[in-house]
């Protein structure tokens, strides 16, 4: 009876409240990340600090290297491995065991926070990267199952998840500063800052189970099983396995575009983006505050500007969309020209743009470009293929993004040879 009424009187949603969950889910999904590269200054000054182990030790110097490999990897590796062999079948076990192991990581996180670990570094350095992986292996499952849900509503609530992403980086950027402004002990702002990621997990736990309460997504539900049904009876009983490869293979123009657009912004940021000196000591941002705000915070809010445009409008339509992605790789030469100086590096590469203000357009164009193309091309994702599979689509379009994430780390750790080797 429920299911007549909602075909008749199709709900709308009301109070966008399917909207802003999803968006809440996208915040949850890059949490983990954004959370522990945010913390740089209290793991490699503080924790793993010479002032506070009383010693100088290698650990500070590789931190953030093993980081990033620690984050990334098992996200990816789970992530494409949801997609073929789904842990534990239904997306409720996936979504919820996913969210709870996050949760417990973070709580592990805090614990540290209030331990002192000066004697004991070495113990520190590789329980936090233990967690940190365990983190990321879960998060990679979470991530395209959230895609993958998303793909089965209208198109824009793709846009609200990567929306979602976008937010995650701006809220960590202000949470960076504030920190810095407000909190001069190091431990506390610690202990605030993880936290604030467990109340947010906690809440994307919370509601992800007030979905299906909701008239609009269980409209949108219905909707996708009767297209299953439709498919399966035009099918004839024919094999009900799902064709990975023809899925792969009709969404791959826009999966292509997906995996470019991440990999030209993260060979950019935060590798390069983050090591771009100040050419002029006057400049309204003092050494304080100047990465955080012409890096990090620049980046994020022009990202998540550019993923609300992609909600009101998608240029150019999917056949020519990967004419202004392929064309944003320009910008990987052009920040390296800007006064790139990596740590423990020599350049000789000339600085041709010693403009802070040159720079900060950079900075904005990188982040409005990146937040609008990824987010119009995971968009154009599910409609490539069959409705029925459109989930499987929107899930391969999340390993596609933390692939290009992946590829764009691994290859912006050549960037200090580059300027180091080559010259103009």
């Amino acid at each position: 009876m429920d299911d007549a009424v909602l075909e008749t009187d199709p709900p709308k949603d009301r109070w966008n409240i399917v909207y802003l969950i999803l968006v809440l889910h996208g915040i949850g999904i890059l949490m983990p990340w954004n959370m522990f590269i945010n913390a740089k200054s209290y793991f490699v000054d503080y924790k793993l600090g010479s002032d506070y182990l009383g010693q100088y030790l290698h650990y500070a110097s590789i931190f953030m290297a093993y980081l990033t490999i620690g984050s990334q990897l098992p996200s990816l590796l789970f992530n494409w491995l949801n997609i073929f062999c789904p842990i534990g079948g239904k997306l409720t076990t996936r979504i919820v065991w996913s969210i709870l192991t996050e949760v417990l990581c973070f709580v592990f996180t805090v614990a540290l926070v209030m331990i002192n670990t000066s004697q004991m570094p070495a113990l520190f350095f590789w329980s936090t990267l233990g967690s940190i992986v365990l983190l990321n292996m879960a998060n990679g499952i979470y991530n395209n199952s959230v895609f993958g849900m998303a793909a089965k509503l209208p198109t824009k609530y793709i846009g609200a998840v990567v929306l979602g992403t976008n937010l995650s980086g701006t809220f960590t950027s202000i949470a960076n500063i504030a920190s810095i402004s407000i909190t001069p002990d190091a431990r506390t702002a610690a202990i605030y800052y993880f936290t604030t990621a467990l109340f947010v997990l906690l809440a994307c736990f919370d509601t992800y189970f007030a979905l299906p309460l909701n008239r609009f997504y269980k409209y949108h539900e219905l909707i996708y099983q009767r297209q299953i049904e439709n498919q399966d009876s035009k099918q004839g009983g024919e094999d009900d396995k799902i064709p990975y490869w023809r899925i792969f293979k009709q969404a791959s123009p826009q999966l292509i575009n997906v995996f470019f657009v991440f990999f030209v912004t993260l060979t950019i940021f935060p590798a390069v983006h983050s090591d771009i000196k100040t050419s002029n000591k006057d400049f309204i941002f003092g050494d304080t505050y100047y990465t955080s705000v012409m890096c990090f915070l620049t980046f994020n809010v022009c990202a998540l500007i550019g993923t609300y445009l992609s909600t009101l409008v998608s240029w150019p339509k999917p056949k020519w969309l990967f004419i202004p992605v392929v064309l944003r790789v320009i910008l990987i030469p052009l920040f390296l020209v800007c006064n790139y100086h990596p740590i423990g590096v020599t350049r000789v590469m000339p600085v041709l743009i010693e403009n802070d203000y040159v720079f900060w357009a950079l900075g904005a164009i990188l982040g409005l470009s990146s937040g609008y193309y990824s987010s119009v091309a995971m968009m154009y994702t599910p409609s490539c293929v069959e409705p029925r599979y459109s989930g499987v689509a929107g899930m391969f379009g999340a390993a596609m993004l933390l692939t290009g994430i992946c590829s764009g780390i691994l290859f912006g750790m050549i960037t200090p040879f580059i300027v180091q080797h080559v010259s103009i």
